[in-house]
């Protein structure tokens, strides 16, 4: 391997779904697992194809109950290719003897190869190589070559292409209870000699699917018939030593597409009018290029490999082709079928990446949400609030898709999921809106939909604090935090915790963030979204009451995640490791012990944690101030401390999240977690998930460690502000970013030395400060050098 390479050698069903998932080709607006084009869907392989924002409802039987879920949709299957000797069965991996077998994802070029000597026995031997694409110049088509070398034989080789209609959600065994047929209609046909089309549509959104596949091959090409399955074959005659070529182009669309009128037109008419192979491959070159010039990343370590991978994944799914969709941000990307393909708040570790290389990406993702504003608002009434409640999952329409119930697979046992109480979902939205602007310097956008989410998000958490007498401040009552681990206090009749601290500090902030851009609005704007929204005075005077006296509860000079948690009991950490070895899901070992992990004072992840990965020292100290609250270094150690030896790590997230807090306090054992974030997924540390969907949060999060985590690079008041922490193990790395409009800004950061070069543009130098009160201002077309502080 390479560090431009992934490379798999041998082959190994036990690590099958593992590759396929890290080996997904995507462009932004849709993606297809890395199965082998000859092997079709069972307990081994899974060659899943996913469209951004393709969804769809159904209603299932489970436990004796009625519970309707929304899917992303696994659509048809385009891969198919299967080969084999007149008279024998298919090959296969499974079924046929290998003697090597090679898959390499090559991350320059988007482009995935793999090598297969099949042995036929008595000294013969099928070469088969491919190399397939999904192209990120056109985002509709797709291309696969095949090439075929006989070796020590001369003969006949029959291949069959397909497009499968037949195919369903079956990815995560856990979700097999449920019903997972969302295609219909399925119908296919012919379009030319060398072109086959199939068509459906999903049972309850209605979304038309139409694929176009033309097969180029030295041999004739045969229709075959049949109802879900859209064939050609075609009988190539191998010599030995010789290589035959066949070359499958496919096009894609759905009617969610603008400016068309049918998705099978116009899937017809795209593949006709698509170049060949080769011809299709110049362009997709070219956009992978410019993709990683704009993505320009340097890291003087092993590391570098690994983060390489994690950011061709996040371009895979939010390309600059997601900024012309109307989609959220897939929690495990357009890879697999885990979390049904649902938008949780993973957007708060992949939009300040992304913020700063394709802005208009996030502000994409940005107008999802508040195309979806309307529907929090309805959710809050709903729930007899004012203002915006956004769901903790969403789908299609911004609805709350939380399930219902969940299973435990280690006790066989469907539990009732109260995770839609995570309504801090709403303040990562506001401060994603925030941090968006900062980076862009987009005051239109601030000014108009940003303000509006921030003022019903603002206006949610208002009304939801309620004044206690006793207490003399604001509690929000009846929530879950980041942690999920608890949902309830002991024995407790309804669902939901009071006070969780991460909840009510952000919803501190988010308040006070509003305060500030209202008052800095242009006042005819100022006046506009007044009457649109009723807001007065009098509602401002309570914003500015709550974001002061919101409650945060404390123990032993630590920060409590929720009222009542210092009254839980301890967990004999030491011996549950020593009975189950992996603790990571250690509700799912409780439960099964008859247990529940509310009675005990363990995290499944970073909870209070998380403000330190949302707010740099200054300004979590500033957020505490304006609670007239006391917050200082020692606090925060002790904090970090408690909590760091009663947390779990049941998500890829929490390994990122204390590893970025631990760098920013200097600690020696910061490297330990960044290397857990990293070794997530290419380990599938967590047992079998990463098969199932990669975890697109934790992938971008490690790559804004080495951007903002490492660099202290905050984007605020129109300046670049850094407060560099370089660990030992990652102490020289680069990279380039988008700022206010300047492309290709590039940093470097070496051996104490800070370099910063700004391309010539017509634009304003760029101001950027340290934190020691130097401030440097580098003019377009210059470069500048600090010396960083010890």
């Amino acid at each position: 391997m390479t560090e431009w390479t992934w490379e798999y050698k041998g082959y190994d069903h036990a690590d099958a779904r593992l590759r396929e998932s890290l080996c997904t080709l995507g462009n932004g607006y849709f993606a297809t697992r890395g199965a082998l084009a000859e092997c079709s869907a069972d307990e081994v392989h899974y060659p899943g194809t996913y469209a951004a924002g393709v969804y769809n409802r159904l209603t299932s039987q489970v436990a004796g109950r009625q519970v309707e879920n929304e899917d992303m949709v696994n659509l048809p299957n385009w891969l198919p290719l299967r080969f084999r000797l007149p008279g024998e069965p298919w090959l296969t991996p499974d079924t046929a003897a290998v003697s090597d077998h090679v898959v390499t994802l090559h991350l320059a070029s988007g482009l995935l190869e793999r090598r297969t000597r099949y042995g036929l026995g008595a000294g013969r031997a099928l070469l088969v190589r491919q190399l397939r694409f999904v192209h990120m110049a056109d985002p509709h088509l797709a291309g696969l070559r095949t090439e075929f070398t006989a070796e020590g034989f001369s003969g006949t080789l029959e291949t069959e292409a397909a497009i499968d209609g037949g195919v369903t959600n079956a990815g995560v065994p856990r979700y097999r209870d449920l019903d997972g047929r969302h295609l219909t209609h399925v119908l296919t046909g012919t379009a030319a000699a060398d072109t086959v089309w199939l068509r459906c549509r999903t049972r309850t959104s209605d979304v038309r699917i139409a694929f176009a596949a033309r097969l180029t091959s030295p041999a004739p090409v045969t229709i075959g018939d049949e109802r879900s399955r859209a064939v050609q074959t075609t009988r190539l005659e191998l010599a030995a030593g010789r290589t035959v070529t066949v070359d499958k182009i496919v096009a894609l669309h759905t009617s969610r597409d603008p400016a068309i009128s049918d998705p099978l037109h116009a899937a017809v008419d795209r593949v006709g009018r698509a170049g060949d192979f080769d011809a299709l491959l110049a362009p997709h070159l070219t956009a992978w290029e410019q993709l990683w010039r704009r993505a320009e990343l340097d890291v003087d370590d092993e590391a570098e490999r690994v983060l390489r991978l994690h950011l061709f994944h996040v371009l895979q799914t939010l390309s600059p082709h997601t900024a012309d969709l109307d989609v959220g941000v897939p929690a495990r990307g357009l890879h697999g079928e885990a979390y049904r393909g649902h938008v949780f708040w993973d957007e708060l570790f992949v939009l300040p990446y992304l913020n700063l290389h394709f802005p208009e990406v996030s502000r994409a993702l940005l107008h999802h949400r508040h195309r979806r504003l309307e529907r929090a608002r309805t959710a809050a009434s709903d729930a007899g609030r004012r203002g915006a409640m956004y769901p903790w999952q969403s789908g299609s329409d911004g609805r709350e898709e939380t399930q219902q119930l969940h299973l435990n697979p280690r006790s066989g046992r469907w539990l009732p999921d109260h995770s839609h109480l995570q309504h801090h979902v709403g303040s990562a939205i506001a401060y994603n809106v925030w941090q968006y602007c900062e980076a862009s310097g987009d005051e239109e956008f601030l000014h108009t939909k940003g303000a509006e989410m921030l003022l019903q998000i603002s206006r949610f958490w208002a009304d939801s604090a309620v004044f206690d007498d006793r207490l003399g401040r604001y509690r929000i009552k009846g929530v879950v935090g980041p942690d999920e681990y608890h949902d309830a206090y002991p024995d407790a009749a309804e669902p939901g915790l009071d006070d969780n601290a991460y909840t009510n500090v952000t919803a501190t902030w988010v308040l006070a963030r509003t305060l500030d851009v209202l008052r800095g609005l242009p006042e005819p704007r100022r006046r506009e979204l007044a009457e649109r929204t009723g807001l007065d005075g009098g509602e401002l005077e309570q914003w500015e009451d709550v974001s002061r006296l919101l409650h945060v509860p404390f123990h032993d000079g630590v920060i409590s995640q929720f009222e009542g948690y210092a009254e839980l009991a301890e967990l004999d950490w030491r011996g549950y490791r020593r009975r189950y070895g992996d603790i990571r899901r250690l509700d799912r070992i409780l439960e099964a012990e008859g247990d529940t992990v509310n009675r005990y004072q363990a995290s499944k992840q970073a909870d209070v944690l998380m403000l330190g990965y949302l707010f740099s020292p200054a300004e979590l100290q500033g957020v505490f101030h304006r609670l007239g609250l006391s917050f200082d270094e020692r606090i925060w150690r002790r904090t970090v401390d408690h909590y760091l030896h009663r947390t779990s790590h049941g998500s890829t997230l929490s390994g990122l999240v204390h590893g970025w807090v631990l760098a920013r306090a200097r600690r020696a054992d910061a490297w330990k977690f960044c290397q857990e974030a990293l070794q997530a997924d290419i380990a599938d540390i967590q047992g079998g998930t990463t098969g199932e969907g990669i975890h697109l949060g934790a992938m971008a999060g490690t790559l804004d460690l080495v951007q903002r985590g490492l660099t202290g690079l905050e984007t605020r008041g129109g300046a670049l502000w850094l407060d560099p922490v370089p660990l030992p193990e990652l102490s020289s790395y680069g990279f380039t970013l988008r700022y206010h409009g300047h492309w290709g800004v590039r940093l470097r950061l070496e051996r104490g030395l800070l370099e910063i070069t700004v391309p010539a543009s017509g634009r304003s130098p760029i101001d950027v400060h340290l934190p020691d009160r130097r401030t440097v201002r580098v003019e377009p077309g210059e470069t500048g050098r600090l010396t960083l502080p010890d």
